[in-house]
């Protein structure tokens, strides 16, 4: 048998590290830095990603024939040459640059190692594991890389500077053919760091910049998305505008100059600031969706393709994915599961197989459970460490999803862990909480309980893919949960735990080949109740990565309002001495913690 060939991409230095290791030219495993560190979208030095992927297929550095790499700040030898001479702890933190120094990779000056641009290594994430031969590709995020870095040809349309940003970029493919047909620029504005990328005049810049302006965060996208329905139709002039397939980000208004933040100790929620939000959440929201649909119409009419593969950060917007999935024209819409810069990872080992080793296209994409597997020492181990044992009983199960079932139909909230960990910002069934959806309440036990966080998001469902049309509308498929669909309304009184105000529902279609046993527990639920749907949110609670190992499930199921956890084909479940020692735990770790940072 012949040796495997390996790849290995990498998303380096900046937010969402990530590696992806290709075997033979098909993911082999995939993993974000945040998963292994708990820190959300974790920045810095890629070594622990790329131990994860290593040591998951039992392979040295030294069985990589290639090596692709992308950070959207600089190109990455210059990064990583600045990095040398410059305090930068937000892309190389102090702790990180002694194993960045002796790390192989790092500063590597061989044909070993590759580095492309940022737009490009979205688009080849997008269509490479795609299941088409042939159609165009959308990229629009926050920012890409500049103009003099940018590697593939493009059309010239403009007379812009060498370090205007990409924020827009269009292609269409054949096979592994890849041709740039536009690219939309963003121009350094004056202010701070010359003005960061939120200020600039972007499609996904505005949007950031908005998420900043409510939630103090730039990356709190999907929140602001989740609270546009509650705005004011109108209720402020357009943000942006596009003619002609031209562009047009006005500057940001002093209409616009209310604090992000509430004054002394109010909450966020009962904020005066709130209508003003929620407002300016429609509008922006509104805005992207005629912008997308009117590019992707203009892209549709343009190349005359029948399929569109989707990718960059604003592809996470499941509302406009909807739209363009229904109305742009397009017969098949495909969008990366980790359309963020999470998924460059995978772009650039797709770069490296295509591009660089010229090998033909063979993977699709079906799925994104791309972790390593964890075996019955493991999570043996997870549950029976002592203050586990003293708080918790286990159960080994002959029908996991029979009893799981069951559990749900009494309305207990599940932690569910099986298989491989989903890559990407969604949990997928492998790593998440799941529930009955037939009850409204359910969305406030969930919140006050587990998830601790604000009461306007929603909570996806998961639905058997052979019954969706019948429950949501809408033919497109959605096995990534990042379509938005309306629910019908016969339905809307019978699962209203994952209905949003809207009427819609971000939908994950779950088939038996992709993930049989979520499947089999849809079956038993619907066996027992006539509804082929569950409630699913991440396994996670508020600020905290998804969980990526047993021992990450077992804390989070002991911390929160969780019910029970499933392990593989185990039952865990808290014992009435949890009340009295999971709070003496927490007091101690509090304590812990205090005196470890007054150390430092």
């Amino acid at each position: 048998m012949a040796k495997p060939r390996y790849i290995l991409g990498l998303n380096t230095y900046d937010h969402d590290v990530s590696a992806c290791l290709l075997r033979d030219g098909e993911i082999a495993y995939a993993i974000e830095k945040e998963r292994i560190t708990r820190e959300k979208h974790a920045t810095g030095f890629y070594q622990e990603v790329i131990e994860y992927c290593l040591q998951a297929e039992g392979i040295s550095l030294n069985d990589i024939e290639l090596v692709v790499s992308n950070c959207y700040i600089l190109p990455v030898p210059e990064m990583e040459d600045r990095l040398i001479y410059q305090d930068m702890p937000g892309f190389l933190p102090e702790y990180e640059r002694q194993d960045a120094k002796r790390h192989p990779l790092f500063r590597a000056r061989n044909g070993k190692v590759v580095a492309i641009s940022h737009h490009l290594s979205h688009a080849y994430s997008a269509f490479a594991v795609s299941p088409f031969e042939e159609g165009a590709i959308m990229i629009v995020d926050g920012v890409g890389s500049y103009r003099s870095d940018v590697m593939e040809t493009y059309p010239v349309e403009d007379g812009g500077s060498p370090l205007a940003r990409e924020s827009e970029s269009y292609y269409t493919f054949s096979g592994t053919q890849l041709n740039c047909i536009k690219k939309v620029w963003m121009e350094p504005d004056r202010g701070f760091l010359s003005d960061e990328f939120t200020n600039m005049a972007g499609l996904g810049a505005l949007y950031s910049r908005a998420s900043t302006y409510v939630f103090g965060d730039w990356n709190k996208c999907g929140e602001l998305m989740g609270l546009a329905p509650y705005g004011r139709r109108e209720h402020f002039p357009s943000l942006m505008s596009i003619t002609d397939n031209k562009l047009t980000v006005p500057r940001w208004s002093a209409e616009f100059n209310q604090p992000y933040v509430p004054d002394g100790e109010g909450k966020w929620e009962t904020s005066p600031s709130m209508k003003h939000w929620e407002d300016l959440a429609w509008r922006v929201q509104d805005d992207t969706e005629k912008v997308l649909l009117a590019r992707a119409r203009w892209l549709r009419e343009t190349t005359g393709a029948k399929n569109l593969c989707i990718a960059g950060g604003v592809a996470l917007n499941c509302v406009a994915n909807g739209r363009i999935a229904r109305e742009a024209g397009f017969d098949n819409v495909w969008i990366q599961p980790a359309a963020g810069d999470n998924g460059i990872a995978i772009g650039c080992a797709y770069y490296g197989l295509l591009e660089v080793q010229k090998q033909p296209r063979s993977y699709v994409m079906k799925h994104s459970y791309t972790g390593r597997t964890y075996d019955d020492r493991e999570v043996e181990a997870a549950t029976q460490r002592t203050l586990v044992k003293a708080q918790t009983s286990t159960v080994r199960s002959d029908d996991i999803c029979r009893d799981t079932a069951k559990l749900l139909v009494e309305q207990k909230v599940i932690g569910w862990f099986q298989g491989r960990s989903e890559y990407g910002p969604r949990a997928l069934g492998n790593r998440s909480i799941i529930a009955d959806p037939r009850h409204a309440e359910m969305k406030d036990i969930l919140n006050s309980r587990v998830k601790h966080r604000q009461p306007f998001r929603p909570f996806a469902p998961l639905v058997l893919a052979e019954r969706c049309q019948e429950i949501f509308e809408g033919a497109e498929d959605s096995p990534f949960m990042l379509v938005a669909k309306p629910v019908r309304p016969e339905w809307r009184d019978r699962i209203p735990a994952i209905v949003h105000v809207d009427g819609t529902a971000r939908v994950q279609t779950v088939t038996e080949d992709t993930n049989p046993v979520l499947y089999r527990l849809l079956k038993e639920f619907e066996a027992l109740t006539g509804v082929p749907v569950l409630l699913n949110t991440s396994f996670n609670v508020k600020g905290e990565p998804i969980v990526e190992t047993p021992r990450d499930a077992m804390a989070c199921f002991i911390n929160t309002g969780i019910d029970h956890l499933i392990l593989h084909d185990r039952i865990v479940s808290k014992t009435s001495a949890h009340r009295v020692v999971a709070p003496l735990v927490r007091t101690y770790m509090d304590i812990a913690g205090l005196v470890t940072s007054s150390v430092r």
